[in-house]
């Protein structure tokens, strides 16, 4: 058989036709299954893919002895790939290699078992004793998800439902949950009773403290640190625009530090933010207001109602995705498309390549219009840069194109540059601040040794 495959033009049209529905398969989950929300992603496969169409067909036309090698390879390879795709499907009974290896670092450190239930399989069981448990609304969900510019009662909100026990997620074996304040934020709603505040701080979900519980983020570390309050103002997802536009609505007076938490996909957030009419009123018009901070009520009836919506989309989601899992031909599909494989060895390590290297001008605006409310508060301003798993993980250490260009801009801003990615470099073991380290954000460690760092410096002025 092997002779057939190897000598006979049969195997040249078999390798276009497996490589061709390959490639179908690839598109139709990008375009049609994820609407296009995950085409970054699917295009690597896709290029794949397509490399595979291109050989299959040169195979056809080339010389027998060169047809001859390149088939050789090609069944070493598929035959290699596909066995370990076979081994990893009976060891981990069909889940990726990267989980099952968190699972097992998690319960021989803890002894606890690590939580493998989705978030609103979580969510529903805490639903059983408390109905008015919420998930984490982001901001951006609003632009990404929904297609909505303002919420039903003409609200963009920049902050989650208030006073709720809130489930966040699941990095570090266990679902992490927080009591929401009087906006929707990740404080102790005491903090808002303060008449001066130390700390300030806007940013996306670093800031927000994914994937741990207080008092492990960083502004609970901050205050454990400093003895000293802490307003963290962050939320998951939030890009510059969103960050701006939450000093204009909630900055207090009498703050001393105002700290900017800059995150790698930040640049391309800023480009999904800017084609918002709403976000972009906040660039454009100095006066403009939502007066957030005083229609909370209508915020929480809107984001409930939001909620209640994406919670019936997830839920009918969910059950065509486990009716798909257990058919026969979702696990041919897997088996065929090499999904344990590509867990193990690309999803880990695609999101880096994705940042976008160039950055909008609109940037450098934001940055001077956040100044600019800082120095008319008589707050100092910091901005500090939180380096990705993927730069240490691939060894992007060396590639420093963005972390360039975005020091400089901010220097030249004169705004002071807490390098975060400076300090991990000095680590000896620079993943040891990830989830066990691997993809994700920073764990309890992590977010620590950034609150040590901003005290470190925010103390010397």
């Amino acid at each position: 058989m092997l002779y057939i495959l190897v000598y006979k033009k049969k195997f040249s049209y078999f390798l276009l036709g497996i490589s061709l529905v390959l490639l179908i398969n690839i598109i139709y989950k990008s375009e049609i299954y994820y609407s296009g929300n995950q085409r970054e992603y699917y295009l690597k496969f896709l290029f794949i893919f397509f490399l595979f169409v291109v050989i299959s067909l040169l195979s056809i036309f080339l010389k027998k002895i060169f047809t001859t090698y390149l088939k050789i390879i090609l069944i070493s390879v598929i035959f290699v790939i596909y066995s370990f795709q076979t081994y990893l499907t009976f060891k981990y009974s069909g889940s990726a290699g990267y989980i099952s290896k968190k699972i097992s670092i998690y319960e021989k450190q803890n002894g606890k078992k690590y939580d493998t239930r989705t978030r609103y399989e979580f969510y529903n069981y805490l639903k059983k004793n408390d109905k008015n448990v919420v998930v984490t609304m982001a901001p951006s969900y609003n632009l990404e998800y929904l297609g909505k510019q303002y919420l039903p009662n003409k609200i963009f909100p920049l902050a989650g439902i208030s006073k709720q026990k809130t489930v966040n997620c699941n990095e570090n074996g266990y679902f992490s949950t927080y009591q929401s304040d009087r906006y929707g934020f990740n404080n102790p709603d005491t903090e808002w009773n303060e008449k001066a505040f130390e700390y300030v701080m806007v940013g996306d979900s670093f800031t927000h403290g994914n994937c741990v519980n207080r008092p492990h983020d960083i502004a609970s570390a901050l205050r454990t640190i400093s003895k000293k309050n802490a307003l963290n103002l962050g939320y998951a997802g939030n890009g510059p625009l969103f960050q701006y536009a939450t000093l204009r609505e909630y900055l207090k007076r009498n703050v001393r530090n105002i700290i900017w938490v800059y995150s790698e996909n930040d640049v391309s957030d800023l480009n999904r933010d800017l084609k918002s009419k709403v976000l972009n009123q906040y660039l454009n018009d100095n006066k403009f207001s939502q007066n957030l901070i005083f229609k909370q009520d209508k915020i929480d009836k809107s984001l409930k109602q939001l909620s209640k919506e994406f919670e019936k989309k997830e839920s009918k989601k969910r059950l065509i995705d486990k009716k798909e899992k257990n058919s026969l031909i979702y696990k041919i599909n897997k088996f065929i498309t090499l999904k344990n494989v590509r867990e193990l060895f690309l999803q880990k390590f695609i999101t880096f390549h994705d940042i976008e290297y160039s950055i909008n001008p609109k940037f450098e605006e934001v940055l001077k219009k956040a100044n600019k409310i800082a120095n008319d508060n008589n707050s100092k301003f910091y901005f500090v840069f939180m380096p990705a798993f993927e730069r240490y993980a691939e060894n992007f250490d060396k590639d420093e194109i963005q972390y360039n260009q975005i020091k400089e801009l901010v220097e030249g801003l004169n705004i002071t540059f807490i390098d975060m990615h400076k300090d991990f470099l000095k680590q000896s073991n620079k993943l040891e601040f990830f989830p066990f380290q691997s993809w994700g954000h920073y764990n309890i460690d992590g977010y620590k040794r950034v609150a040590e760092i901003i005290y470190k410096i925010t103390s010397k002025n």
